[in-house]
């Protein structure tokens, strides 16, 4: 498992303009991206009924982990199970292909396929709903804007229009019931492995602005 530097600043809506007009011209867009340069999130977040990933969080805890089922752009044909781990202010994740069938199990409260899947961090998820009660706890939405710069490993993201589910939590209708996050959030991201070159820092270096543990779980649970 290969753990990376993370950290994310609260940007404001003049910030974001400034700062994506300077990556645009610098830095190229994640292939992954549309033609407009973004692409919609939806993760489905597990936690049990103590929220245990929850007040970890909160509570700053040096080594935790989190699972999610992830989609993009509502195109349920390709979802990944994902746990992120943290250690020590590094981060690190790994994922695996799930369907949509198997997401729909997990979702109605059967999971005694998981036990003979046979892929690794599925087995992992089992026992944990097994032994921790983990269970799908709520979705979180947001739009994306990727950009990677190879030297370093280095990619860089701007969420906005986060929003969240209450107490639902059928990730697989696009038309579930959504409401906006803690105002309208914009998180500037930055993942890299060893160093960030100067000029990279000088667009993403903002006065006033302080680095944040900002979660996206942890805002959606506002509201149950």
């Amino acid at each position: 498992m290969k753990f990376r530097h993370e950290y994310k600043i609260f940007i404001n809506h003049f910030d974001y303009v400034t700062i994506r007009s300077k990556l645009k011209a610098l830095i190229p867009q994640d292939s992954n991206a549309g033609q407009n340069g973004e692409y919609k999130i939806r993760s489905l977040y597990f936690d049990n009924a103590d929220d245990k990933a929850l007040w970890e969080k909160l509570s700053g805890v040096n080594m935790r982990e989190k699972f999610r089922i992830r989609c993009y752009n509502d195109n349920y044909d390709f979802i990944k199970l994902e746990k992120k781990c943290k250690f020590n202010g590094l981060c690190s994740k790994v994922s695996e292909i799930i369907t949509k069938d198997e997401v729909r199990k997990i979702i109605n409260g059967d999971v005694s396929w998981m036990l003979d899947a046979d892929r690794p961090l599925i087995s992992e998820l089992y026992v944990k709903m097994k032994t921790e009660q983990l269970r799908p706890k709520t979705i979180v939405d947001y739009t994306r804007e990727p950009f990677v710069y190879k030297a370093g490993n280095i990619r860089i993201t701007i969420d906005r229009d986060i929003k969240t589910s209450i107490r639902n939590i059928n990730m697989l209708d696009p038309n579930v019931p959504m409401v906006t996050a803690e105002g309208n959030l914009m998180i500037l991201e930055v993942k890299y492995d060893n160093y960030i070159p100067s000029f990279i820092s000088d667009i993403i270096n903002i006065d006033n602005r302080q680095t944040s543990s900002f979660s996206k779980y942890v805002v959606s649970r506002i509201y149950g």
